[in-house]
């Protein structure tokens, strides 16, 4: 109990810091903090609506946030969770369209393995260059992330074009593909929710319960440690990249296949990134990704309506309070690296 209530305080301390900063800021900017904050709650959780869409934005957080969890365990900074998902997200598009006849029990696993594929492609490509070639994975991943925006965006208006629309989206997918159940009805909250769970409970799995996992961790604990004990670094580094991209491919199927039923320029408004954040606060651990997710995604829904109902504070709001939380959390990993590094 000591120990979990230990891993629990800097991200609850994160999260309250960022909370503490939001309420002075709007303070200064004369609205008032308690107000302020219970706009952001109620828009959040108040309702079934506001509660529909923040499971709908957590959604992509948790698989962008296993994405970068994943790969931090073995020792490795995944920043290209976002040009991942818009690679896996542009296969699911193109599956989506090119076999639209397909019946739902055939389609919905094609989309699934598309956006998986494809996303844990492109991540595998980072990871082989990081493996074979020694090329640092932060500036692989950032530059990869500028050739997926320019890929996908060309995709979208050379061969997926919808010609009946004058803007930068695709054909619409068959009617196989179309994710249209509801978690909440009204809202664009869908199953994809209960899809990033069980992966991220299947993440924990293989982290702590396989031999596998045991060697990501062991890799990313100690390299030299793990060569010794006969453990292939090279190998460890390209298949958790791999499967860092196909987590993060899979945004294709909430953002796709369940709410837009097309792929449109711009869709995500930097999911990847944010997912950096949430694979933070949770320090790594699959299972913390989960209420690491609720809490941006609650922050997404509930700063949208602070442009309405105050005068003085804008959504902005809530990238202020990413920020306090992210350096907390920044403020903790170098704590603990100065108590584990020898005096």
């Amino acid at each position: 109990m000591r120990k979990v209530l230990t891993a629990l305080a800097w991200p609850a301390g994160a999260a309250l810091a960022g909370l503490v900063v939001a309420a002075l800021l709007a303070a200064l900017a004369g609205e008032d903090p308690i107000r302020v904050l219970g706009i952001l709650a109620r828009s959040a959780f108040g309702s079934s609506f506001g509660f529909g869409y923040t499971l709908y934005y957590a959604t992509p957080l948790i698989f962008a946030g296993l994405a970068v969890a994943l790969p931090y365990r073995a020792g490795l900074f995944n920043i290209g969770a976002e040009g991942q998902l818009l690679v896996g997200s542009a296969a699911v598009a193109a599956v989506g369209i090119g076999f639209a006849s397909l019946p739902a029990f055939a389609a919905i696993p094609l989309g699934i393995a598309a956006g998986a594929v494809a996303g844990g492609a492109w991540g595998l490509l980072a990871g082989w260059l990081r493996a074979r070639r020694g090329a640092h994975e932060v500036i692989v991943t950032i530059l990869l992330n500028i050739v997926a925006g320019a890929l996908v965006n060309w995709i979208i208006l050379a061969l997926l074009k919808d010609p009946s629309s004058q803007a930068a989206e695709s054909l619409p997918i068959g009617d196989g593909f179309r994710i249209e159940s509801r978690l909440v009805n009204g809202t664009p909250a869908n199953w994809t929710f209960l899809l990033g769970i069980a992966l991220a409970v299947l993440a924990h799995y293989l982290l702590t319960r396989t031999v596998f996992g045991f060697d990501i961790r062991a890799t990313g604990q100690n390299p030299s440690a793990a060569r010794a004990q006969g453990i292939s670094e090279a190998r460890v580094l390209m298949i958790v990249m791999a499967l860092a991209g196909a987590m993060a491919g899979l945004v294709g199927v909430n953002e796709v296949m369940g709410q837009a039923w097309r792929l449109k320029d711009g869709f995500s408004p930097g999911y990847g990134y944010t997912g950096i954040a949430v694979a933070l606060l949770a320090r790594g651990r699959p299972l913390g990704v989960i209420p690491a997710a609720l809490f941006f995604g609650a922050l997404h829904r509930g700063a949208a309506d602070l442009d309405i109902d105050t005068e003085n504070v804008s959504r902005d709001l809530a990238l202020v309070m990413q920020a306090i939380v992210i350096l907390v959390v920044a403020v903790e990993a170098g704590r603990l690296r100065r108590t584990r590094s020898p005096a």
